[in-house]
């Protein structure tokens, strides 16, 4: 299969995405918009003319950002509604609340290496944030994303994903010791696998689902990140080995599965840098071969809803 190329790089930002292309009269959401990445990947959006809605828990914040985002591009579509990933029953009232197509969903909000902590179901907190809640989300506003004909979702993922697969025999980390790296790796995995199987389930429907690496970009999601990993990633970066992202450098491969129209129509791919990326089995970029199994998607598909239903 050849791999899907844009004409835009790891230097691109997301305004370089969405110039010239005009989503007037397209309904976006993004989860998570109050901060980091998902700031610009709204601002880039609202500035090309979608109506934006900021999806976040702290929605004194998600107003701060609404503002601001009105301010530096003029558009008024923008508004903010609350939404709590690892609480059901807000996601069921958001989606419940939604009127109307549902043209773009950018599964945005995550968190990182967190020390270990248990929702209420007792489900570890960074596979319910990270998965969970974004694939409930999605199935709860799928009849909008259907409604529009060519809805497409926009799954966060990680390089961090190199980490670990998805361990089906102890998901929540209840039988082996909890690791934060092996957690956030797993939950990242399951954001592709979401893709590989949403697009199976739902293409047919006109909606698509892609995962998207962003890059290395230094926001709040590193704040359970130890000072000594920081201090390793900040001398990689003075050695010339690696290179940290500015938030709308970080925001551009987001827009580009969210908008350009070389991944219209497609799904179940895994991009980095603004381009599909490479199957790979080692080093630090491309998609291991897991994270698009489709049996084990399958697999996490069927076993998470199950989760939900309870």
């Amino acid at each position: 299969m050849t791999l899907i190329t844009t004409r835009f790089t790891d230097r691109s930002t997301a305004d370089d995405v969405v110039a010239g292309i005009d989503l007037t009269g397209r309904r976006a959401v993004v989860t998570g918009a109050s901060s980091g990445i998902g700031v610009e990947t709204a601002r880039s959006l609202a500035r090309a003319g979608a109506e934006v809605v900021v999806a976040v828990r702290n929605t004194a914040a998600g107003d701060r950002t609404a503002a601001d985002i009105t301010a530096s591009t003029g558009s008024t579509a923008v508004r903010v509604a609350y939404l709590d990933l690892v609480d059901r029953a807000s996601v069921a009232a958001f989606a419940a609340a939604w009127e109307g197509p549902l043209h773009l969903l950018v599964a945005n909000a995550g968190i990182m290496a967190t020390p270990l902590t248990r929702t209420p179901e007792g489900w570890e907190s960074q596979f319910a944030t990270n998965h969970l809640g974004h694939l409930g989300l999605a199935v709860g506003l799928h009849d909008a994303l259907a409604a529009a004909g060519d809805a497409r979702v926009v799954s966060l993922s990680s390089v961090g994903h190199h980490a670990s697969p998805v361990v089906f025999d102890d998901l929540m980390f209840e039988h082996r010791e909890y690791e934060p790296w092996a957690g956030y790796g797993q939950a990242k995995t399951a954001n592709v696998l979401f893709a590989v199987e949403a697009t199976r389930h739902w293409a047919a429907d006109g909606i698509v689902a892609n995962a998207v690496m962003p890059g290395g970009i230094m926001t709040g999601l590193q704040k359970h990140v130890g000072q000594d990993v920081l201090d390793s990633w900040q001398r990689a970066q003075d050695s010339g080995k690696v290179r940290f992202k500015s938030v709308q450098e970080g925001a551009a491969t987001t827009l580009v599965a969210a908008v350009a129209p070389e991944f219209a129509g497609v799904g179940g791919r895994y991009l980095e840098d603004c381009q599909e990326a490479p199957v790979s089995t080692e080093g630090r970029t491309g998609v291991r071969p897991y994270a698009l199994d489709p049996e084990s998607a399958e697999r996490l598909w069927d076993v998470s809803l199950a989760l939900l239903q309870r």
